[in-house]
Formats: structure tokens, C-alpha cells, sequence
């Protein structure tokens, strides 16, 4: 069994990031499984005094992202950039490599965000992860209030999530 690991970029409880994620865990192959992450918005603020004796927050998010062959990552825009608080979880993880050779799908619910898109796969290469070619992948026909029910509801996005989780399950194996 191939497992991956979806997270969203956005701590908003009703975030059309999320809802991409829990719509993708439900279209996997077979052969594969799909969880979404939800407690990294417990991390305190990243500080290199603290990775030797890392909170159990991070030791937990840390194990989250050892244990799994890839990512699927819908991170929204704020402000031109990462939101801050992902690039913070993101921080806690750079020295200490669990994502090191990973491939790692990005998933764009919003067409406007192109600057975040940009940025997080920057990141995500200089932490050593494997952007799957195509990413980020633009998700149409979507709008900022969406469930995952409604995301499965609407064909064409349906068929792009099924693609891009397909894809990252390849590359994955």
C-alpha cells in the first residue's frame, strides 16, 4: 500500500484547500491511501535553538511526513506568498529532512495564486523534495466556499483530481 499525505496550507476550518484534500483522499487507486493532516497549526514558531529538543508537536508532524512515500499539498495565497503559518511548518522540517527525495504534488484551487505557487515549490526543491512535473496543478470551477462533496460534485474537477492523484501515486511507487 503506497501512502501518501495531503496538507493544506490553510488553518481555516472551512477552506476550499481542505476541502480539495478530503475530496482527493476519496479518489486514490488502488494500491494507495491517502490521509489529510490536520494538527500542524499547533506548531509553535520555528527556532533552530529548539530542533535538537523539538516539541511533541513537531516530533508528531515530523512522523507524519516520515511515514508516508508522498505529499499532495493545496496551499492557499495570502499576501503574495505562503501563508505564514504553513511556511512556519514547513521551517520545521527543512533541517531535518523527512521530506528529503519525496515527490510532492501541488494542488492551486484559486487561479490568483500564482505568487504562493511559485514560492512553495521553491521551497519544497530546496528542502530536497520532488515537485511531480505538472505541478502546481489548477483545479477549475471552484469557489472559496466549496465541501468536499460539493468539490466531487463538479465534473471537471473531479477528473483533474483523479489525474493529480494518480500522478502522484506513480511517482510515489
Amino acid at each position: 500500500m503506497i501512502r501518501l499525505l495531503g496538507i493544506s496550507g490553510s488553518l481555516r476550518t472551512a477552506s476550499i484547500d481542505s476541502a480539495l484534500l478530503h475530496a482527493a483522499s476519496s479518489l486514490t487507486p488502488g494500491g494507495a491511501e491517502l490521509s489529510v493532516y490536520g494538527e500542524w497549526g499547533s506548531l509553535p514558531p520555528f527556532s533552530p535553538d529548539l530542533e535538537a529538543a523539538a516539541p511533541p508537536s513537531v516530533l508528531a508532524f515530523r512522523a507524519a511526513l516520515a511515514d508516508v512515500r508522498g505529499l499532495l499539498i493545496a496551499c492557499p495565497e495570502y499576501a503574495h506568498g505562503i501563508p505564514g503559518a504553513f511556511k512556519n511548518a514547513l521551517d520545521w522540517v527543512v533541517g531535518s529532512g523527512e521530506l528529503s527525495g519525496k515527490p510532492v504534488l501541488t494542488l492551486n484551487a484559486s487561479p490568483a495564486s500564482y505568487h504562493a505557487q511559485m514560492a512553495l515549490l521553491e521551497v519544497l526543491r530546496t528542502m530536497d523534495a520532488r515537485p511531480v512535473s505538472g505541478s502546481p496543478v489548477a483545479i477549475p470551477g471552484l469557489h472559496r466556499r466549496m465541501t468536499a462533496a460539493e468539490v466531487l460534485g463538479q465534473a471537471e474537477a473531479r477528473a483533474v483530481l483523479v489525474a493529480a492523484v494518480a500522478e502522484l501515486s506513480r511517482a510515489a511507487h
